[in-house]
């Protein structure tokens, strides 16, 4: 109750308020007064809420808040009906009903054609099945005297639909579950990981979504392949599928209002294949269009198209500063992210802070602020969540690194045996991870003279894994190589990849001239 409340705008809290004054008797009129000390509430306090309203007993609190609820919801959707597709196939439906109720069948009849052209139009075939319901009951119990075929029409048109829809479900059952295994573990750990999420993709790909023709059945196919390539780390192939998708709503432009929420996370797939696959000026062209559409009225008149596009929107400015090595500058975004994770708190999954504290943790880190790399670290450490292990894991293996660089030994021994096992535990140990948490344990009882060939030694060992997918997946998390390089050369962090990415542009505009000649 308390969320909704505050989720109002003005003109939303404005309609309200005339909604009830114009629809209900005086004694439902005593919302209101529930509803202005609500709103004037910074947190919700039930105690607080009791002593501030007069007019309603402690015994009758529980039932006027759910009867505001209900009230708010109704005014709401009478703002919302010209907006939403959705909302406007249900309000043609309800007419259908109550025509039909007063006995005019044929008018409902009327009004559950147009409903079906409408859904058909804008690719809603989940509506067909309530409209066609309708239609069936009348024509079973009424002489409508309609075509004459009209039996056999309505029956194969309901199977089709049943089909359509069945597909559409299996698809996208088989996307939520890819997406849900990610959510929990992250990348596959090992061959026994990357074996589960291959025979449960191939048992659950249906045969008939060979060539799906239909815009949800294609989009849910889009996403299935999508986030089976990024659990596996095929890159090459998650970059495909992300530009299937995002390429699906260019082609029918018309959905982009409608699926919002789905383009916008197709947007952001996309950037994040332009940015593991290190596609600079891909990656450059993309977040520009990011830009421009989170300042089309399609977001701006839609809070959660707003939210869902701060979220993507600057995991996207920040990773452009992973990849050109400029940290320093990146801060500059901290302060607008911690007042937006502030002002949308009671919107966002845990999952989506977690990643954010990480990416901040890592701007810190790269530059040079070990300390509040280690405050925004143990957001995470100290949050007990049961999302995104891989992120537990990788927070505590970074934090551990940060207490190195500070030289904070005294408490060193203690953390590299505290997050080796709960590595382990976690089955978050590969062969980076192992080497590093060795190099870690050995450096206790080196002097400065003996880290150096250390420091290469364990470069030129975890070097050796770069085409390795499955230890490669700690490089996606942690950028170890590069910091073992600044190590050695006595350059910031940040220095070093910045090289790294002019070097694999001037590489790519030479492959590019050989391509031409």
């Amino acid at each position: 109750m308390f969320q909704l409340v505050k989720s109002l705008q003005k003109a939303e809290k404005r309609n309200f308020k005339l909604y009830v004054k114009r629809n209900s008797s005086n004694e439902d009129l005593k919302i209101i007064e529930l509803f202005d000390v609500l709103d004037k509430m910074d947190e919700y306090n039930e105690t607080v809420l009791i002593k501030k309203i007069n007019s309603i007993k402690k015994e009758q609190i529980a039932n006027r808040k759910a009867h505001l609820y209900k009230q708010i919801l109704a005014s709401l959707r009478l703002l919302e009906t010209t907006d939403n597709i959705d909302i406007q196939l249900h309000e043609q439906l309800d007419h259908a009903r109550i025509l039909y109720n007063k006995g005019l069948y044929l008018q409902s009849l009327k009004i559950l054609d147009k409903a079906k052209e409408n859904a058909k139009q804008h690719n809603q075939y989940s509506f067909l099945v309530p409209i066609l319901f309708l239609e069936k009951k009348i024509e079973s119990l009424h002489i409508t005297r309609s075509l004459e075929d009209r039996a056999r029409q309505l029956s194969n048109e309901a199977n089709d639909v049943v089909d359509h829809i069945s597909l559409i479900t299996k698809l996208s059952n088989l996307a939520l579950e890819l997406y849900g295994w990610y959510i929990k573990n992250g990348h596959a750990r090992n061959e026994a990981d990357e074996k589960t999420v291959n025979e449960f993709f191939k048992v659950n790909l249906p045969e008939e979504a060979i060539n799906p023709k239909d815009f949800y059945q294609r989009l849910y196919l889009f996403q299935s392949y999508c986030w089976y390539a990024f659990i596996m780390q095929d890159f090459l192939m998650y970059y495909r599928y992300t530009q299937k998708w995002v390429e699906l709503f260019h082609e029918e432009p018309g959905m982009i209002e409608i699926e919002t929420a789905h383009y916008i996370k197709g947007l952001h797939n996309l950037l994040s294949a332009h940015f593991d696959l290190q596609n600079f000026e891909k990656f450059d062209a993309m977040l520009d269009e990011f830009e421009k559409f989170a300042d089309s009225d399609v977001v701006k008149r839609n809070e959660n198209n707003s939210i869902q596009v701060f979220l993507y929107l600057y995991t996207g400015k920040i990773n452009r500063h992973f990849m050109y090595g400029t940290f320093s500058e990146g801060l500059a975004l901290v302060s607008t992210i911690n007042e937006k994770l502030r002002e949308y708190s009671i919107y966002l999954d845990r999952h989506r802070v977690l990643v954010f504290y990480y990416k901040i943790a890592s701007l810190y880190f790269g530059s040079g602020d070990y300390e509040n790399t280690i405050v925004y670290l143990n957001k995470i450490i100290n949050w007990k969540v049961d999302l995104r292990s891989d992120l537990q894991a990788y927070a505590r293996l970074l934090h551990l690194i940060a207490h190195y660089e500070l030289g904070n030994f005294n408490l060193l021994e203690y953390l590299v045996k505290s997050v080796y096992r709960f590595m382990a535990k976690l089955e978050n140990l590969g062969p980076v991870e192992e080497d590093v948490f060795k190099f870690l344990q050995r450096s206790f009882s080196l002097t400065p003279n003996q880290l150096k060939p250390e420091f290469e030694k364990l470069l030129n060992k975890l070097k050796q894994y770069e085409k390795d997918r499955l230890a490669t997946r700690a490089f996606a998390y942690l950028d170890i190589i590069s910091w073992l390089e600044s190590k050695l050369s006595n350059v910031p962090v940040g220095e070093i990849i910045r090289q790294k990415a002019v070097a694999h542009k001037r590489n790519l505009l030479k492959e590019n001239k050989e391509i031409i000649t």
